[in-house]
């Protein structure tokens, strides 16, 4: 099938890359040139073939309300808009009432694989109606891991970003209890080599998993992170996980104290803080404070404005 793809960054090109791996036309549109196949936005719906499905991969809140609204006015009835940013679920629900006035569908999809997604394929949710999902779902089918799981029809409009944002609460909680336990490792005298202690669960133990993985590999390159700051920016969806939790009274105490944590990284150098700016630079690529910048305010610097990545 041909999709349009709006936002070329560092999980929009490598997703464009592996459709088109399984065997789809995809047609990109970047505001780097370098990295575009079009020009503008109306070349893309242009050089489509109606029914034409669009596939938005922006940063969330502003620069993706601007892209749908640019999208409605060059779109036809019948065709498609899928927001695969890290939206939140209530801006799903209004693109999809703004869209279906002009007959358009909207389908959310939270996608989770950052910058390993291309080899290892992407973890996808979605949220629809059943015939919105369909016109789509050859592209799922590409993007997703190869196997049986990887890929989920979450509920309706919405469900797919609702869904992902719950996921990154849980890996925030993950990463922090693998933070923790590594700085109290750290702290005792009688353990010499926490390395080779975190590479000694990786298998055979409860606790194995992918972040494991990752912490090990931070550790590999950097053993006792001394290179890095112990400051960890948030996306916004733990943020968004916590009121929604009580929106609906449901008591999450292990995923707000991770978010908490990350706010107190802000204030002082915190060594559970590093590894947690360690994991997130290794699953998706995000970018990390070094030691020897602690006293300046860059983008990444206590006091910078949060600004919700386009996925990961």
């Amino acid at each position: 099938m041909e999709l349009g793809l709006v936002g070329l960054g560092k999980m929009g090109g490598n997703m464009r890359e592996r459709i088109r791996r399984g065997g789809h036309t995809v047609i990109g549109y970047d505001r780097n040139p370098d990295i575009s196949d079009v020009d503008s936005i109306e070349e893309l719906v242009g050089s489509l073939s109606a029914p034409r499905v669009v596939w938005v991969m922006v940063p969330a809140g502003a620069a993706t309300q601007s892209t749908v609204d640019q999208l409605a006015e060059l779109l036809s009835p019948g065709d498609l808009v899928v927001d695969g940013g890290n939206s939140r679920w209530t801006d799903d629900e209004k693109h999809a009432e703004e869209l279906r006035a002009r007959r358009i569908g909207f389908v959310d999809c939270g996608v989770s694989g950052g910058v390993w997604g291309l080899e290892n394929g992407y973890a996808l949710m979605y949220g629809g109606s059943d015939e919105d999902v369909a016109k789509v779902q050859p592209v799922f089918d590409a993007l997703k891991p190869a196997g049986e799981f990887g890929s989920v029809h979450a509920g309706k409009v919405g469900a797919g970003h609702f869904a992902k944002m719950v996921h990154n609460g849980i890996e925030y909680a993950m990463m922090q209890s693998f933070a923790e336990g590594w700085e109290l490792l750290e702290a005792a005298d009688s353990v010499t080599d926490v390395r080779e202690v975190f590479r000694s669960w990786q298998e055979g133990t409860v606790i194995r998993s992918w972040l494991l993985d990752l912490a090990v590999k931070a550790l590999d390159s950097d053993e006792h992170l001394d290179a890095l700051r112990g400051y960890a920016a948030d996306s916004g969806e733990g943020r968004w996980t916590v009121e929604a939790a009580i929106d609906k009274a449901v008591p999450l105490p292990a995923i707000t104290a991770s978010l908490f944590a990350r706010f107190s990284s802000r204030q002082e150098d915190s060594p559970q803080m590093k590894m947690i700016a360690a994991l997130r630079n290794q699953f998706g690529g995000h970018a990390v404070t070094a030691a020897d910048k602690a006293g300046e305010k860059g983008a990444d610097a206590p006091g910078a404005d949060v600004t919700p990545p386009a996925g990961g």
